[in-house]
């Protein structure tokens, strides 16, 4: 069946980095366009980053250009969210998603960031 599993999230100081991945399993990954999302408590989720199909340039959410950068290995079928200089206001769960015709979530990955 579909998979999408997060792993990377954690507790860090901010100014801190983490990098997030996303290991994808029971669907055609390359031909899918993958994102992130974050939702923080009591606020709804939203879009961080979306990368195409081939990959190349992402694009991203206003509140993080140029301290976040997405990625995708194929041969991996694993994309990839590093991120740098985090901000408290980046405390959210992260979750990854695939999207073709249908989207796919994964469980989401908690990122914790301590002022």
């Amino acid at each position: 069946q579909v998979q999408l599993v997060e792993s990377g999230g954690g507790l860090v100081q901010a100014g801190g980095s983490l990098r997030l991945s996303c290991a994808a399993s029971g669907f055609t990954f390359s031909s899918y366009a993958m994102s992130w999302y974050r939702q923080a408590p009591g606020k709804e989720r939203e879009l961080v980053a979306a990368i195409t199909i081939v990959g190349g340039a992402a694009n991203y959410a206003d509140s993080v250009k140029g301290r976040i950068t997405m990625s995708r290995d194929n041969a991996k079928r694993t994309v990839y969210l590093q991120m740098n200089s985090l901000k408290p206001e980046d405390t959210a769960v992260y979750y990854c998603s695939a999207v073709r015709a249908t989207r796919y979530w994964g469980q989401g990955t908690q990122v914790t960031v301590s002022s």
